[in-house]
């Protein structure tokens, strides 16, 4: 895999005989079922410290792709992940926590999985598999040039992802991927590409553990950055979440506190109500 001045990622794929997936290689543990509670628990923990380091690595393709989404919301685009399974399911997490916590419009980051809402909750046959859907259900968004499409596949070959980033290129949209493996054909065509190379699982197969969690951290950099640099972040905190429930109610009131360097609880609580936001209860 190579990248280019922008970040871009590219592979050879002429020079690689074979497209190997790593994540469905054989797991270093053997005999599974023998392990005592405490041996299991080592064992996957000791697995999963992998993950931050091996994210580490990917971090100035990150950067990239971080700065190309900014660019294409500040101008009026979107971000959109697009994934099946775990990894669909992971990115309606991300994507759905954005509003309430950094007080954005729903469907400025949408999440797109393989199967609609019910996969959400519950397998969905054969929907992964679906070369066309995916670009069938971006274009229920009206996708166009300004956004930009995330795929997130953990083997990097799903079809109902890589359809859809293929009919992205041919349609002049940005595109990145977020994979668990090298030179996989989702990296081939993305313009950015994020490999997390998270290795064997410790179940053999089982990506919704290493390489899932390595697709969550990974999306917590991508939306957590992209609402800083977007404007939605003042000094450390969220002055811009929704006021949706009493925790972020109180957590509002402490930040009017302390910026507004008021001692009175019940004060700043009614000015906080009064305005509606921590953001124009600052400003005022």
């Amino acid at each position: 895999l190579s990248y280019d001045a922008k970040g871009r990622g590219s592979c050879n794929l002429n020079f690689m005989p074979e497209f190997e997936k790593i994540t469905e290689k054989t797991s270093f543990y053997r005999h599974l079922e023998k392990m005592t509670a405490n041996e299991i628990l080592t064992s996957i923990n000791n697995e999963d410290l992998k993950v931050a380091e091996t994210i580490k690595q990917a971090i100035p393709q990150v950067e990239k792709l971080v700065e190309t989404i900014a660019d294409k919301v500040l101008s009026g685009g979107r971000l959109f992940y697009i994934g099946a399974g775990t990894s669909g399911r992971l990115a309606i997490v991300d994507a759905s926590e954005c509003p309430p916590t950094f007080g954005i419009p729903h469907g400025l980051v949408i999440a797109i999985i393989a199967g609609g809402e019910k996969a959400i909750t519950n397998a969905v046959e054969f929907a992964e598999d679906n070369v066309v859907q995916g670009w069938h259900d971006l274009q229920k968004h009206f996708i166009n040039e300004k956004d930009v499409v995330v795929g997130i596949s953990a083997s990097g070959t799903t079809p109902y992802v890589l359809g859809a980033l293929k009919q992205c290129k041919m349609n002049n949209i940005v595109t990145g991927s977020i994979v668990s493996n090298m030179c996989s054909p989702m990296a081939s065509i993305s313009d950015y590409t994020i490999e997390i190379l998270t290795g064997p699982e410790f179940v053999t197969g089982s990506t919704r553990m290493k390489a899932g969690t390595a697709q969550k951290m990974v999306l917590n950099m991508i939306s957590t950055s992209l609402m800083i640099m977007i404007g939605r972040v003042e000094d450390n905190m969220m002055v811009n979440m929704q006021l949706t429930n009493e925790k972020l109610i109180d957590r509002g009131v402490k930040i009017v506190m302390d910026k507004m360097q008021i001692n009175d609880y019940s004060k700043a609580k009614k000015m906080l109500q009064k305005n509606g936001s921590v953001k124009k209860t600052l400003e005022k």
